[in-house]
């Protein structure tokens, strides 16, 4: 941390809290006792309840400085997709990684790993928690940030996913989803219920879900290597891998809203608890010509669990203002055990038995104060405090011995961050409104290297400034504009110098250059982008959109895992390849994101039936300019994405159907000028009918991945064999099958 920001975090601290000190004392001084020959004659006063309800989704977007998507409750459930990755993928911009029905990394404008940041009610994910824990049923709306801002965080290169829990309301409301799926010939049945009840000045609302998972997987994975220098064939290696998966897990999510009198104080408390656990059985078969076994065999099971309390405490200032206090707390737990058993010829050859114990303890303490000044007028300060602590407990032991003795068997990592900022808002004219920021960041992250304890220290100012502009004050058009400073810190596991071997190829002796063993760098510093955003925006009749959003972003420092031949010390006498995250150098990317959302008739007429029709499409570039072309581009970013949905209600019958079409074209990556890789296509159908009963009552079906297909990666690396000094070349392709999900949702209001 800069010594300037040493002392910056502690002043805003004290300043909010002699702030808020000098409120009490002037809110708890004695009113003026009222004289009672001057009181005039008591008359009665009829009870007046004023109602306000939350801007609708277009409205809130249409309204907000900063570039902002919103999507409601309406849309998240429309499909009745049964994990949050299916509902992103259909997003402006957002794309997900992984074979359809399997989730994975979510990724804006095609970049995930830390470009792309992800807040629960606006606070970061805690370390090791997935996405694909929450069901849509617990999730309130998301929120779409296409350009960071000081208040939300600058740890958003590509952008920010906020994504909101169910929130009270003052209505009762007692809802029961009795969910089975169908894929491959197995039953995947869950079950979702969500409550909200006020009681006097308290509002409760709890959700659960409970769910069973029976699924097939697997994959063949083809290994070829071919000399650079004649063609010749080295390694032809083919393993056919089936899988065979067991989860269960229940998810429980609360919110405790209590509000003062006249909306003075507020406090909420938001628990969350996440339990996982399953098994996984996998037989491998190998054809080859060279190969270390014929065929393996490797049985897992692990678990997963999550317990945090999330808290606010809002206060209204007497003399004009708003602090709210933040704090959150919570520990995830990851326990995994692995056997795998290698066979040549029948007999056994190998045996690798890998355990570990990863503990996760999160504390966040974060406080702003809001003024509202005359004029539409908003200013905004604040301060946080987070630390993050890991403990890996891992034993890793090859034919009954242990596999890296030089580690131990006891890991240990830890980040302390501090920020703080200052934003203003206000609308300038009736045809201009400005937002503007800066925030200080600064992390300090200490973990154990190869041979000492490492640590790594950085810190980041970032200047934000967003702006609108409407030709006229009540014009469906706007333009947006937003210059930004952004970047991505490194994780603890990118920074943790432990390594994880290959299984396919294990040490002590060699391995190949597309089966590589993982290790960190704790020397690795923080990316940083400057960003540009232009927006033009046109909004239809009823909650119509056409849009069109210009990107573009500088980035330095670039990070990028990146496999090497190395002497390493699992391995005396036999060095081995290594992929390890280093800084590159600069890249850069730019790129184009349009949006369509309308009712047919509103745009054809009448005439033309009642079908609401969603359509977005971004093409992206980039370049890593120390890598040569063609394809230097970012880490698995495609050349476009694109959606294409709709909704068709049959007149005269409560009977609703819509699709999806999601597309996402195959690419190369070159990583480096020895170093390429592949991502295949993805090509997914989802569509869905709901049929309303009655007001308590509906049926949705869903038919998620119709045109099921092969999910495709792989890759290359160009090497020497340190023993004969042949120069080859081993390209690696995974293919693997994806499945038709059919899923039967009974949806009932109690």
């Amino acid at each position: 941390m800069s010594r300037f920001g040493r002392v910056l975090v502690p002043c805003i601290g004290a300043a909010l809290l002699a702030l808020h000190a000098g409120v009490d004392a002037q809110t708890s001084a004695p009113a003026p006792a009222a004289s009672s020959a001057s009181a005039p004659a008591a008359t009665e006063l009829k009870r007046v309840e004023i109602i306000a309800e939350r801007p609708s989704d277009m409205q809130e977007r249409r309204a907000s400085t900063a570039a902002k998507i919103v999507i409601g409750r309406e849309e998240i459930e429309r499909y009745g997709d049964s994990n949050l990755g299916d509902v992103l993928k259909r997003l402006p911009g957002v794309t997900m990684q992984g074979r359809p029905g399997r989730g994975g990394n979510i990724r804006m404008r095609g970049l995930g790993s830390g470009y792309t940041q992800i807040l629960l009610d606006g606070q970061r994910i805690p370390p090791g928690f997935s996405i694909d824990s929450l069901t849509p049923e617990q999730i309130e709306r998301i929120e779409i940030l296409r350009a960071p801002t000081a208040e939300t965080g600058a740890r958003a290169i590509a952008g920010t996913i906020n994504i909101i829990t169910r929130e009270g309301f003052n209505k009762h409301i007692n809802e029961l989803r009795l969910i089975a799926g169908w894929e491959n010939d197995h039953l995947q049945p869950s079950l979702a219920w969500t409550r909200n009840e006020p009681m006097g000045p308290f509002i409760v609302n709890t959700s659960l879900s409970v769910f069973g998972q029976d699924r097939q997987s697997g994959s063949t994975t083809t290994t070829v290597d071919r000399s650079l220098v004649d063609d010749t064939l080295l390694l032809d290696q083919t393993d056919i891998g089936t899988v065979h998966e067991k989860r269960q897990g229940v998810h429980a999510s609360g919110r405790l809203q209590w509000r003062g009198e006249q909306g003075i104080e507020a406090v909420t408390l938001m628990p969350l608890l996440i339990y996982g656990s399953g098994t996984t059985q996998r037989h491998g078969q190998a054809s080859t010509l060279l190969a270390p076994y014929d065929s393996s065999d490797t049985a897992g099971d692990g678990s997963f669990t999550l317990a945090r309390l999330n808290g606010q405490w809002n206060h209204r200032v007497e003399s004009g203002g708003r602090i709210e206090t933040k704090f959150g707390l919570g520990q995830g737990r990851t326990v995994s055990a692995s056997l795998r058993n290698e066979m040549t010829g029948g007999q056994l050859t190998r045996t690798l038995d890998d355990r570990s114990d990863i503990v996760d303890r999160n504390l966040l303490l974060a406080s702003k104060f809001t003024r509202v000044f005359e004029g539409d007028h908003t200013f905004v300060t604040g301060a946080e405090g987070e630390t993050n602590r890991r403990s890996e407990s891992r034993t890793t032991l090859q034919d009954g011995a242990p596999l890296l003795v030089d580690f131990g068997d006891n890991v240990s990592a830890s980040s302390l961050r501090f920020a703080g900022f200052a934003q203003d808002e206000w609308s300038l004219t009736p045809q201009w409104a400005a937002h503007a920021g800066l925030r200080w960041e600064g992390i300090t992250t200490r973990g154990s290297g190869e041979s000492e304890e490492a640590t790594n220290r950085s810190s980041v100012w970032t200047p934000l400034m967003h702006a609108v502009w409407k030709p006229e004050p009540d014009s469906r058009d706007q333009v947006r504009f937003s210059l930004t400073r952004s970047y991505r810190s490194p994780t603890l596991q990118n920074l943790i110098a432990r390594p994880r071997i290959s299984t396919r190829w294990p040490a002590p002796g060699p391995n190949t250059p597309t089966q590589p063993d993982y290790a960190g760098n704790p020397a690795l510093k923080p990316e940083l982008a400057t960003g540009v955003d232009v927006a033009v925006e046109r909004y239809l009749a009823g909650s119509g959109l056409l849009s069109a959003n210009l990107f573009h972003r500088q980035i330095q420092n670039f990070m990028r895992s990146q496999t090497t031949l190395e002497t390493v010390s699992w391995s005396p006498g036999q060095q081995r390849y290594v992929s390890r995250p280093q800084n590159i150098g600069d890249a850069v990317m730019q790129g184009i994101e349009l949006e369509a959302k309308f009712r047919l008739s509103d745009v054809v007429g009448d005439a033309a039936p009642r079908v609401d029709v969603r359509a977005n499409a971004s093409m992206f570039r980039s370049r890593v300019k120390s890598v040569p072309g063609p394809d230097n581009r970012l880490d698995q970013q495609p050349d476009y994405t694109a959606n294409l949905g709709a909704d068709y209600r049959v007149p005269g019958l409560p009977f609703t159907l819509g699709g999806n079409l999601n597309w996402t074209p195959a690419y190369d990556t070159r990583v480096s000028e020895v170093q390429t890789a592949y991502q295949g296509r993805k090509l997914v159908i989802d569509a869905y009918a709901l049929w309303i009963f009655n007001p308590t009552l509906q049926l949705r079906v869903t038919a998620s991945n119709l045109n099921p297909r092969d999910y495709a990666t792989g890759g290359s690396v160009d090497s020497v064999d340190p023993q004969t000094a042949v120069a080859y070349r081993e390209t690696s392709t995974n293919t693997a099958p994806t499945y038709l999900n059919l899923q039967f949702k009974l949806e009932m209001k109690l």
